[in-house]
């Protein structure tokens, strides 16, 4: 008898970490696999930060902390906040979390009842479904194309507002697409929102510092939408600090309250050693974070160049993070050796068990026409990978 709970069967694994642990198992056989599937920046936590958790192991500095994270590492969000954003908290705004994923999680458990709507435009990071479908909200998608750039329109969002609308969940630089919005195209969309004060927003800027195009833009700046905004940050994609777990939001006070609340049930605090290095990070030198934009640039250049050469892939320009994102539609209903493409499915694993080039496919993020890349490894892994892209694209027919 199976005893395990019901709200098992709403969620699946992510496409991301399948994928992953596929690579990893033809890796273990000896198979050299070029994984352009995992987003995570190929470099090393900055030296500077590595140097501050050494300094607190040392001090001793590994004992409980608050739930919501030390003083010290509030009030260092906060300037930050201010620095870049031009945003105003106080500490009991702020709740430090085990990375983002948990940021978002307490989020979506603090406002979401069973029934309530969540309007999130596709492409999106699978996580944010899941984690409404686990509170029992309803989840209404919002299919944006490439045509857009993979982004929502005012018209789009107003089309999906009912009365039952709860919450909206988007991010910007976007993870799968690398679409940034604008100042201008959030400033669109906040109209949207004042005209319907009942609904809160998630605003995930995990890749905040990964912008191509100049100053990042928060939708919290926006007339009041700051006081029904949870902006959603953290240190892995921006300071390449991944394995160390630290995440953090800023939301009105009751919703940080709640936050607090839920997270003193779940994990309490995070690692009082990455705190310790947050600090560190929010407030000191960002010369290495820039050093290591400048270099995603140049892949990003290449990468967008080299797959536009190849036949049969539309690929847009993104502006942040560090995706591809190409519709591989026209490659549907062509074969190789008896192996017919159907689907983005079967094209990632046409290109993982053939060209030994892992990917995910689109239909995780709710576009089916896609597959994700991402740059988020050396030169020298990029042109592997797209020269055997190429390739086997090639042989489908």
């Amino acid at each position: 008898m199976n005893q395990l709970a019901e709200r098992l069967s709403r969620i699946s694994e992510p496409q991301t970490i399948k994928m992953a642990k596929l690579g990893r198992e033809l890796k273990a056989q000896g198979i050299d696999i070029v994984d352009l599937s995992i987003g995570e920046p190929d470099f090393n936590t900055p030296e500077h930060i590595r140097e501050a958790a050494k300094k607190a192991i040392d001090e001793g500095f590994t004992h409980y902390t608050p739930v919501a994270g030390i003083a010290e590492l509030r009030q260092a969000v906060i300037h930050k906040l201010k620095r870049d954003n031009g945003l105003d908290y106080t500490p009991e705004q702020i709740v430090v979390c085990t990375g983002a994923k948990q940021c978002l999680a307490n989020a979506v458990l603090a406002l979401v009842d069973p029934g309530d709507e969540v309007i999130i435009p596709t492409p999106y990071w699978v996580t944010y479904s899941e984690q409404v479908k686990l509170c029992q909200g309803e989840v209404v998608f919002v299919p944006c194309g490439i045509e857009n750039n993979y982004k929502i329109t005012p018209a789009q969002l107003e089309a999906a507002i009912t009365p039952k609308t709860k919450l909206f969940m988007f991010s910007s630089p976007c993870n799968p697409t690398g679409s940034v919005y604008s100042r201008e195209e959030l400033a669109a969309l906040a109209e949207v929102f004042e005209k319907h004060p009942q609904i809160y927003i998630i605003s995930d800027e995990i890749y905040e510092y990964i912008n191509y195009v100049g100053k990042h833009e928060s939708i919290a700046q926006f007339g009041d939408l700051k006081n029904r905004t949870i902006l959603i940050n953290g240190l892995s994609k921006g300071f390449a600090m991944t394995g160390w777990r630290l995440g953090y939001l800023a939301a009105p006070l009751d919703i940080a309250k709640a936050c607090d609340k839920i997270q003193s049930q779940f994990t309490s605090a995070t690692c009082s050693i990455t705190q310790r290095a947050a600090v560190t990070a929010l407030t000191g030198d960002l010369s290495s974070a820039t050093a290591m934009v400048e270099e995603f640039k140049k892949r990003r250049a290449y990468i967008h160049e080299a797959l536009k050469a190849i036949p049969g892939l539309q690929v847009n320009d993104p502006e942040g993070a560090f995706y591809m994102f190409p519709n591989i539609s026209a490659f549907f209903g062509k074969s190789f050796e008896g192996q017919t493409i159907n689907n983005a499915d079967d094209l990632c694993m046409y290109l993982l068990h053939r060209a030994h080039v892992s990917t995910v496919t689109g239909a995780a993020f709710e576009q089916p026409n896609c597959i994700r890349l991402s740059y988020a490894t050396s030169m020298d892994k990029l042109q592997e990978g797209v020269k055997r892209m190429k390739e086997w694209l090639g042989k489908l027919s």
